[in-house]
């Protein structure tokens, strides 16, 4: 067996000691690649399924050795701590077992074994509460290679989401506020400011979600949220993007190909859009599909590829650092996303290895530590961007000892109001 490279955050007994203080997804392990989570959506973004619905996890290790790799599942309340329940609360059946489908690629230059795993199987039949969720991958020696967070919940509470734009003339070209109501129906909310979490996300980023606020108005059992400044997300760009399903073809995306070990995709320097016009250009909102028109079956044939990012940015300062983003990379930001100045072109780039397909992408400047100072200082923000907002809604009843997610609404910017 071809040895593993050294990735070790915590060694794990069995998988479980380490999943009891998770909170946070871990860093994914440089050898898996694409990562896929899915409910019943075309794109692999955050799931966020009915109670009873299906979810599917796949990934590739390019080191193709027919690793084993395990699976756990711990529930969470809504702030991500771990909730109070027993496994056998919220799970039918039994977790801590391999994942057994998987394939070796066949006819490419980069070997790897995909693997997938789908909830529920033979092992874990249902699981039977509502609420956050995390999905744990560990390899055969126990350590964590990485974890997503997915959600479940049961339509109880009815949503209603209004996109608006910024009532501050500072902010009314660059900002889209989140409007929305909570109707229980029939089920009283008992002291909400308590009781009730709210959750709104921005085309499906965790990462950049507002939460913590108290409904403004009480109507029966009619919760309304009103606020300008609390829930205003910037609007941002359209999302940079390219497609490479075509190994060979250059595109109005692809400048050249060079073939190598790998093939080598180099795409055209992206221009800051900083301070240019707001231009339509559709996007799937941060979201990433593996396309080939050379295979038949993209899980193991499609090709991975050394893809050339550029983009025409004014050079940061030493304390600063450029990254590229996206639902490619779950939006984390580590020594692979960040890109390099280069001297002689006076643009900063960065190679990635992605299987092909269609990618939106976008970059953002951060300080030293990593943390985001100018998400949209390269490509602007503007109001009329195309965005997608969903509204969560968790409730713990009296007495309960979870946190349930009992209501989900969702709007488009694309129908923005003044």
């Amino acid at each position: 067996m071809t040895p593993r490279p050294f990735f070790l955050l915590v060694f794990i007994f069995f998988g479980y000691a380490f999943a009891k203080a998770q909170t946070q997804e871990t860093p994914v392990a440089p050898y898996i690649k694409t990562i896929e989570f899915k409910g019943n959506t075309q794109f692999g973004l955050l799931p966020i399924v009915q109670l009873g619905s299906p979810i599917t996890l796949s990934f590739d290790d390019i080191i193709g050795d027919e690793a084993d790799y395990f699976y756990t599942i711990t529930h969470h309340d809504a702030d991500w701590k771990e909730s109070r329940l027993a496994r056998a609360e919220f799970m039918n059946g039994m977790d801590n077992v391999r994942i057994l489908d998987y394939t070796n690629s066949l006819t490419t230059l980069q070997l790897y074994s995909h693997y997938t795993l789908r909830i529920p199987n033979r092992n874990v039949k249902a699981l039977t509460k509502t609420g956050n969720y995390i999905l744990h991958i560990f390899n055969e020696d126990r350590e964590e290679v990485f974890s997503r967070k997915f959600m479940i919940y049961q339509p109880q509470f009815a949503v209603g989401v209004q996109i608006k734009r910024s009532r501050d003339l500072s902010y009314v070209n660059k900002q889209q506020v989140v409007r929305f109501f909570i109707d229980s129906g029939d089920t009283p909310i008992i002291n909400p400011k308590n009781s009730l979490t709210t959750v709104i996300l921005q085309n499906n980023n965790l990462k950049s979600a507002i939460t913590g606020l108290d409904p403004q108005y009480i109507l029966g059992n009619k919760l309304e949220y009103r606020y300008d400044r609390e829930l205003a997300f910037w609007a941002g760009n359209e999302f940079y993007n390219f497609e490479n399903k075509d190994l060979l073809a250059v595109s109005n995306m692809v400048s050249h190909v060079e073939v190598k070990s790998l093939y080598h995709h180099h795409l055209y320097t992206n221009a800051s859009r900083f301070y240019r016009e707001y231009t339509y250009d559709p996007d799937i909102n941060g979201n990433f599909l593996i396309t080939s028109t050379q295979a038949r079956d993209v899980r193991n044939e499609a090709e991975y590829v050394w893809v050339h990012f550029a983009v025409d940015a004014l050079k940061v300062g030493e304390d600063q650092e450029i990254h590229v983003t996206g639902n490619f990379n779950n939006y984390e930001l580590n020594d692979e996303t960040q890109l390099a100045w280069d001297p002689v072109k006076q643009v900063y780039t960065r190679p990635l290895l992605l299987k092909q397909g269609f990618y939106d992408y976008r970059y953002v400047i951060t300080d030293k530590d990593r943390k985001v100072s100018g998400e949209h200082k390269i490509s602007g923000d503007f109001w009329q961007t195309e965005n997608e907002y969903q509204v969560l809604v968790y409730y713990r009843r009296p007495g309960g000892r979870f946190d349930e997610l009992l209501g989900i609404g969702s709007a488009n910017s694309n129908t923005i109001t003044n």
